[in-house]
């Protein structure tokens, strides 16, 4: 293991001997807020120091192993022991560098998909389509639940615009790193020359705010519109005006919810909506700040860079961020992303800790 890394980790050991002292303390004790703070924090700092505790006690068994090979007796009990602590050895060093990186805390909060048309007329309409089909698929087969909050239906059958809200475990730690431009590279169902053409859809990927850690928004900022919904939605949908659209006056954002059979239940969610984006819109501005310093493919923030290519003539998926590039189209739009969302944590695991790197050594 890097020398880095055992200082960190090192680290980890003593601070736990802290919080143990702490935790101890009388006034510490009768204070639950603090204390419950300290206890937290003591949980995630003693997984970690286990975690090296055992380590160690694996590297001392391979040192005592080594020291056997050369008795005759003894060298075939030594080898066993030191293949068994060689591998264990292995597995301890990935997961403590995977407990070392930082934790993006929003990484276990649901998220709001948005699906926007871009170039391409119908053709893109339909690519939406097919990109909420994929998400959607994938959703199902992790356990998610997905409900749609808006949408925009194209003539087609496709989306002009659609958001879909999804819950589960760690679904905006999954996908956040959809956000972006996908560009779509197919013969279209109208074209009736078999010619291939190239088009656009934009992906937003927004946590679901906390609510107690959630913005705070001046209602007074706040313009809200009803009106009657359209599209599919059965007898309710068409008999009152109970869609609800939001603008933020300060910005110009605006949200907007109409799939709720209620007013106030579309309001709710339609302010769902609009405080993610506007933390959103915070968050992309700190990330352009700190690509600045320290330029990053991942999580820059920036959607109207093209992420990924889908070309289907070829079968071929492209992320441009990481270079990868997989053959097994048709699977990744029926909902096989793991592939591909795997390469991404991994790309952003080995950026998180080249930067631990950097830091320990200034």
């Amino acid at each position: 293991m890097k020398p880095f890394l055992i200082q960190q980790l090192e680290r980890y050991t003593l601070r736990l001997t802290e919080l143990d002292f702490l935790l101890s303390r009388e006034d510490i004790m009768a204070d639950m807020t603090q204390f419950l703070k300290l206890s937290r924090e003591h949980a995630e700092v003693s997984a970690v120091a286990s975690r090296f505790a055992r380590f160690q006690q694996r590297s001392a068994d391979l040192t005592a192993a080594k020291a056997m090979l050369d008795d005759e007796d003894m060298r075939e009990m030594a080898e066993e022991e030191a293949a068994s602590a060689s591998a264990e050895l292995q597995s301890l060093e990935v997961e403590l560098q995977r407990m070392l990186l930082p934790k993006d805390p929003d990484d276990a909060r649901p998220a709001f998909v948005e699906i926007r048309a871009g170039t391409g007329g119908d053709e893109s309409a339909l690519f939406a389509g097919d990109l909420l089909r994929m998400y959607t698929r994938f959703a199902e087969s992790q356990g998610w639940r997905c409900e749609i909050v808006s949408e925009s239906v194209s003539e087609l059958g496709g989306y002009k615009e659609v958001v879909v809200r999804i819950e589960g475990d760690q679904v905006y730690g999954a996908l956040k790193f959809e956000s972006g431009g996908h560009r779509v590279q197919r013969v279209p169902a109208t074209e009736t020359q078999g010619r291939i053409h190239t088009s656009a859809c934009t992906v937003a990927v927004l946590a679901e705010p906390d609510e107690a850690e959630a913005i705070q928004i001046n209602p007074s900022d706040l313009r809200v519109d009803t009106y009657r919904a359209s599209g599919a939605g059965g007898q309710h949908i068409n008999k009152t005006d109970s869609a609800v659209r939001i603008t933020h006056l300060p910005t110009g954002i605006v949200a907007e919810c109409q799939d709720g059979r209620s007013q106030h239940s579309n309001k709710a969610q339609a302010l769902k909506v609009l405080t993610a984006r506007i933390q959103e819109k915070d968050r992309s501005e700190r990330a352009a700040k700190d690509a600045a310093e320290r330029k990053s493919l991942i999580g820059s923030g920036d959607r109207s860079d093209r992420i990924r290519t889908y070309n289907f003539p070829q079968g071929r998926l492209s992320d441009h961020r990481i270079n990868l590039t997989l053959y097994k189209l048709l699977t990744i739009m029926e909902g096989d992303l793991k592939d591909v969302i795997d390469a991404l944590q991994a790309y952003e695991a080995a950026e998180q800790l080249a930067a631990l790197e950097i830091g320990a050594t200034t």
